[in-house]
């Protein structure tokens, strides 16, 4: 999906407190969040309809989200060995905050947020999936993919038989008590269509811009790194300067003579400013723009998650429940006005729904030592 045409969320908003925090009664009294003049109408409007919200359900939404944000960065830092991961729930109106240490339950409180006492911390859940990450492709032959769930406070296995599961699970020598099978069809697949269409070509097939960039003087746009064929140079005019796939999916094409803007396509076409690259949490609303189905909402599912295709195996991607379609792959994620991703695979359509990953696009950006053009 190379298309850097997807809007990004409202970037301020005002009256940003999770509604789980004990409103006093000059805070009662206060007036209903408003988005801010920088929200696009657009960006409230996709999420009124892909989430099924109305618009001051939207709104205050983001204004949650955009604390919780603060809050985890916060708690992230002072539980330190003890944090186990974080998420929102469903409606975005509670953070919750695993540890592993009881007395850190008061602390984690005093921030607004629900503490959640677990076994393991996110080092140790990391530590299991990266030790399945190193399994033999023939221990993962079974497996579509496999990522750490902070909700249920393990990793989880998804693959087309328990069976499978379990043994790549047994093969990667970790500890089944922090191990979860789910058993599904689900196959991931790149989002590469090999038919013409905008936006950009590379030989006969298309992708979808993410974002634009530049380094140094030269502008020029991040997109995955399987949208990289035979061929180095795409049409609207620009080159690979870098792609890396499987074990990443990621890429950057410089295109001299373009112009670099801040800008993502949303609904209707219409334009959102990209303001920066801060990471959205677990349970985060999150958009998609690509050239196949254009822009569509949902939320964050879980991070650094692993995926097997077809074609191999790529670590450190970003779950989300968000539909795409072949053609969408390069495309932009974005929560609010910051960028998330570009689009690597998923699974399912835009008609009855789907699962989709994506890259982060900070790593990308620390990679090549690239600038994200920001408005």
């Amino acid at each position: 999906m190379r298309s850097k045409r997807w809007p990004l969320l409202g970037a301020t908003i005002v009256a940003a407190c999770l509604a789980t925090t004990p409103l006093t009664p000059a805070a009662a009294a206060s007036p209903s969040p408003v988005p801010s003049e920088s929200t696009p109408p657009s960006v409230i409007d996709s999420l009124e309809r892909d989430l099924g919200l109305s618009e001051q359900q939207v709104i205050t939404r983001l204004a949650n989200e955009q604390r919780a944000a603060a809050t985890e960065a916060a708690l992230t830092s002072s539980l330190g060995a003890s944090y186990g991961g974080s998420w929102l729930t469903a409606d975005a109106a509670k953070l919750m905050v695993a540890t592993t240490d009881p007395a850190t339950t008061g602390s984690i409180e005093a921030k607004g947020a629900q503490p959640v006492l677990v076994s393991r911390t996110l080092a140790q859940l990391t530590a299991v999936k990266d030790q399945i990450d190193r399994a033999s492709d023939q221990a993962k032959a079974g497996a579509s993919l496999w990522y750490i769930d902070v909700t249920t406070n393990s990793v989880v296995i998804v693959a087309g038989q328990q069976a499978a599961g379990d043994a790549l699970a047994a093969a990667a020598g970790v500890d089944k008590n922090a191990i979860r099978v789910t058993v599904s069809g689900e196959q991931p697949r790149t989002l590469i269509n090999i038919v013409g269409g905008a936006p950009y070509y590379i030989g006969g097939a298309r992708c979808s811009i993410g974002f634009a960039v530049t380094k140094g003087s030269t502008p020029g746009f991040v997109s995955a790194g399987h949208c990289r064929v035979a061929n180095n140079t795409t049409n609207p005019t620009g080159t690979f300067q870098g792609a890396s796939f499987p074990g990443n999916d990621y890429s950057w094409v410089a295109a001299p003579g373009n112009t670099a803007t801040p800008y993502v396509r949303g609904a209707g076409g219409a334009n959102v400013t990209v303001r920066g690259s801060t990471a959205a949490g677990v349970g985060s609303s999150i958009c998609r723009s690509g050239s196949t189905t254009g822009w569509h909402c949902g939320t964050v599912q879980q991070l650094n998650a692993t995926v097997r295709y077809a074609e191999g195996t790529v670590t450190g991607l970003t779950r989300t429940n968000v539909c795409a379609e072949p053609g969408d792959s390069g495309g932009s994620f974005i929560s609010g006005s910051q960028a998330q991703g570009v689009t690597s695979g998923g699974s399912g359509n835009c008609s009855s729904g789907g699962t989709t990953y994506f890259q982060p696009v900070n790593e990308i950006l620390s990679v090549y030592g690239l600038t994200l053009r920001t408005g």
